[in-house]
């Protein structure tokens, strides 16, 4: 496992509806490596997570609302899934801000599932290699990106590293890659 110690890790998620191993894998395993990881959601309490998009799952702390949050001050943002939770992400203007600050300043996003919604909702997908949820397949190339079905991929295409994932599946596979990028 790296040593994250002294690293910064955003999460955004809205209230309900996040994949819960989508979710809680990536917490536990940021923090045991020493990762300052902060919840960052839409309303303040705790995060419903679901299982299979259905069932329900663990809850989980939110630390901050959106508005509340400082993203300038972190090495990475999260950016879960669940179908219900990414969704309702992308509709939220303070999160999709800051998806597109994280991009802009070319500091890295990692998003898994369904997550990668929120990339193509802030606009900055254009030129990236992607994967996600193969429902998004057509989203992602209709917003200029290209998509591919594999387990993870790490990618610089747009301007800042993207790391992305098909589901909770590819969870090793995913956080092999985020931990790279925050120990780069």
């Amino acid at each position: 496992m790296a040593d994250l110690t002294g690293k910064r890790v955003l999460t955004i998620v809205t209230s309900y509806g996040v994949e819960q191993d989508e979710l809680v894998v990536p917490l536990e395993h940021l923090r045991a490596a020493g990762a300052e990881v902060v919840v960052a959601s839409n309303e303040p309490g705790e995060v419903r997570t679901l299982v299979g998009d259905k069932d329900p799952g663990r809850s989980v702390p939110v630390d901050v609302t959106y508005d509340q949050a400082d993203p300038a001050g972190a090495d990475l943002l999260l950016v879960p899934g669940g179908t219900i939770n990414a969704d309702t992400l992308r509709l939220q203007d303070a999160a999709v801000g800051i998806v597109k600050d994280f991009a802009g300043s070319g500091r890295p996003v990692a998003a898994i599932c369904h997550g990668p919604w929120a990339v193509v909702e802030a606009g900055v997908a254009a030129g990236a290699t992607l994967t996600s949820y193969p429902s998004l397949a057509t989203d992602v190339r209709n917003a200029g990106g290209t998509w591919v079905d594999r387990p993870v991929v790490r990618d610089d295409g747009a301007g800042y590293p993207l790391v992305t994932s098909r589901n909770p599946g590819d969870l090793d596979d995913f956080l092999g890659q985020v931990d790279a990028v925050l120990s780069s």
